[in-house]
């Protein structure tokens, strides 16, 4: 499972008011001739989401730019409606949630998305001024802007509520702003449909999973022998964690994104080529953890499909935090608890290596692992550990961690996710499965 997250590619653009003050947004609307005249600035007297027609050809905004707050549709659909209103241009306003990520559209006429703590200083020169202007300055495309990567607003989050035993998601990856091929005609301003290009810039979950899905794919081709579950384990393992101003990841909000937010972290593809231990599983291996989520055997068959058929009671059931997942997560239920998880690595690296663990936790739990150190003879070569964490008392919430096998050449880096109890891990019937682990 993959999230979203930002890239540092912004399509700058400036919008400058009458008081001569400065704000940045992003416009994929840059037309080639445009003027720097100040021009009127409005906002819409219909509720200020710019959804009504007739209302704003009734208030005459006419070669002016007008602010348009989110909701009440796309703003494409509302870029189309102000254009036939004569607009000059249009100011569109992220909703607050979306905190400083903006996700651009192409609009037809000239057009600068602000983040919504942007749009309010606009706002509140409109209102201070009885003659109020604005135009925008169109900057084309930057690179290396920070913060980024940044946790993008839509992207899932966990905890997995199916299984609190896997962390969700897995990963992250660029999801905002991508430009990607598309079967449709994309409006944009100033240009016939008979020209229009066959890309568009598109946002979402949906556009990190290809970045993924690519990455993976080049991961196999260098390494054939590779399980998908090895894939995925080089992937992780080998994520980065910090922005490119050597800050955590931080959500929307500007405050640290959590695990249920970037899983490991953010995909580095170079690093996964080479990730030193991968963590493999196979689908056979899947069998009994489904079965330990109380699947019924007619579950379980219909998701894995084996020859025979599955009998879950035959089977010893496994543990959530006992599948060989790249990510550690236990569950404490009561105080004063121990509670182990095993784990096997296979060595992908340097075939004669020697591995030593570092472990990154909060005081209020103590986590060892054994044995401490792995020795490795040969490549493809598996050894085991295992993880005891030891809390005094249920924790309030969710408590992060790492864990890193570190080698003269590799760092493989595990994320430990520390769960209360809920009381019902060892009642509850599992719904009907709606996709694969």
């Amino acid at each position: 499972t993959v999230g979203a997250s930002t890239s540092d590619r912004r399509f700058a653009a400036t919008v400058k008011l009458g008081s001569g003050l400065e704000v940045d947004g992003e416009s994929l609307t840059e037309p080639k001739d445009y003027g720097k005249e100040m021009v009127p600035l409005v906002r819409d007297m219909g509720g200020g989401q710019c959804t009504s027609e007739s209302v704003l050809k009734a208030q005459n905004i006419t070669g002016k730019i007008i602010i348009c707050e989110a909701g009440g549709g796309v703003s494409t659909a509302k870029a189309k409606m102000v254009l036939r209103a004569g607009a000059f241009g249009m100011i569109v306003v992220a909703p607050a949630v979306f905190g400083p990520v903006i996700v651009p559209r192409p609009h037809v006429l000239p057009t600068v998305q602000v983040p919504y703590a942007v749009g309010q200083k606009i706002k509140a020169y409109l209102e201070a001024e009885s003659s109020p202007t604005a135009n925008f300055i169109f900057k084309g495309t930057l690179f290396d802007t920070p913060r980024s990567p940044m946790m993008a607003p839509f992207s899932s989050r966990g905890p997995n509520v199916k299984s609190r035993g896997i962390l969700k998601p897995d990963i992250i990856g660029p999801g905002v702003n991508v430009l990607a091929g598309v079967p449709g005609v994309v409006d944009i301003v100033l240009q016939p449909k008979e020209v229009m290009p066959k890309f568009d810039i598109k946002s979402g979950t949906s556009m990190s999973c290809p970045h993924l899905a690519g990455i993976a794919a080049l991961l196999k081709n260098a390494h054939p022998t590779w399980s998908p579950a090895s894939i995925k384990s080089a992937l992780m393992t080998t994520t980065e964690t910090t922005d490119n101003t050597k800050k955590p990841i931080a959500d929307v909000d500007g405050t640290q994104a959590t695990y249920f937010a970037t899983g490991a972290g953010h995909v580095n593809p170079k690093k996964a080529m080479d990730p030193g231990l991968v963590y493999n599983l196979t689908a056979a291996e899947y069998i009994p953890y489904l079965c330990g989520l109380k699947y019924t055997d007619q579950q379980v068959n219909s998701i894995i499909h084996p020859e025979p058929p599955v009998t879950c009671d035959k089977l010893r059931k496994l543990d959530q935090k006992d599948l060989n997942y790249p990510s550690i997560t236990v569950v404490v239920d009561k105080a004063d608890s121990v509670v182990n998880a095993s784990r096997a690595v296979t060595n992908v690296g340097v075939a004669s290596s020697t591995y030593d663990v570092e472990v990154e936790v909060p005081k209020s739990v103590t986590v060892e692992v054994h044995p401490p150190k792995l020795t490795f003879k040969a490549l493809e070569e598996v050894l085991n550990y295992t993880v005891t964490v030891k809390t005094a008392a249920v924790p309030d919430g969710a408590i992060e961690g790492q864990l890193k096998w570190v080698s003269s050449k590799h760092i493989v880096r595990s994320p430990i996710l520390i769960l209360p109890g809920t009381g019902e891990e060892d009642t509850t019937e599992a719904a009907a499965p709606s996709a694969q682990p």
